[in-house]
């Protein structure tokens, strides 16, 4: 956007009264007001924000895509209404007090990494009421569609959380506080040079492992077959964990994982779905 410059001034002749006028004052240049950042604003007031962390923390690569999308009226109304009682910004400031957060100090806390839309979820939480699930994503219609969820099923046992959930593990959970974490289809990043970007990496499996109590169970799903591979070769190799499996694989859906409409499409035309449960040892 171009500036607008001030015509320059000129001294202009006085005929009738036989002198030069006083030249007219310069105006002062202005300039435009910066351009708003729009994806760095809430979209929705007193809700979840797009970059909770900001430049708080190291940039790295990244497992995830921030994702907006469209938001339906009931979506966004839940945003507005429930996110100051249910949500919660991952800006990696301070520790979380699970016990206050959910009203409950005895209440065993499941992270959930990636909950999509949180029909699943929710189907979790309302099986499952004495377990509370911190579900993160960063997908706000997912985010809204979970809490409308939980309002409606009367879900007071779940939690979302908005950001990047490797800030949530590292910089505000305190070590040994989650019974468990559940990371059920994650982005395959199938393209050979985006590996990197896959969350299932030792890294996250040895910073995962300083967050979960002893005896608390690490349970993945993938339909991607590379993936799984390198799921049960990174969690086999890490020396905090052991698979509940004896013979060293992969493990049966549990009931308490539900078949996701999405998942169900998947089997329809031919994916083969892993589940891969790892326990926390003791030691």
């Amino acid at each position: 956007m171009s500036e607008n410059h001030a015509a320059q001034s000129h001294v202009a002749e006085n005929h009738t009264a036989g002198r030069h006028t006083a030249p007219e004052p310069r105006a002062e240049r202005t300039l435009p007001p910066p351009p708003r950042d729009r994806r760095s604003e809430p979209m929705f007031p007193g809700g979840p924000v797009a970059d909770p962390a900001g430049s708080h923390h190291e940039r790295r690569i990244r497992s995830f895509r921030p994702r907006r999308g469209r938001v339906t009226l009931g979506q966004g109304d839940a945003l507005r209404r429930l996110w100051g009682q249910w949500g919660l910004d991952i800006d990696g400031l301070s520790r979380l007090d699970l016990g206050e957060l959910f009203g409950d100090p005895d209440l065993p806390v499941v992270l959930e990494i990636g909950f999509g839309m949180g029909e699943a979820t929710a189907q979790m939480a309302a099986a499952d009421p004495g377990t509370g699930i911190l579900a993160a994503d960063v997908h706000t219609p997912g985010q809204g569609n979970l809490l409308a969820l939980a309002e409606r099923k009367n879900l007071s046992n779940i939690r979302v959380a908005n950001g990047d959930a490797i800030i949530l593990l590292r910089e505000m959970l305190e070590p040994a506080s989650l019974s468990g974490l559940r990371v059920y289809f994650p982005d395959p990043w199938p393209k050979k040079r985006h590996h990197k970007r896959r969350l299932i990496q030792p890294e996250f499996i040895a910073l995962a492992a300083t967050r979960l109590r002893p005896g608390a169970l690490l349970h993945c799903a993938t339909d991607w077959e590379p993936y799984a591979e390198q799921m049960l070769e990174v969690l086999t190799a890490d020396p905090h964990f052991e698979n509940t499996q004896p013979d060293g694989g992969y493990s049966p859906r549990p009931d308490f994982r539900p078949l996701t409409k999405f998942e169900g499409q998947g089997l329809e035309k031919g994916h083969v779905v892993h589940d891969l449960i790892f326990r926390r040892k003791h030691t």
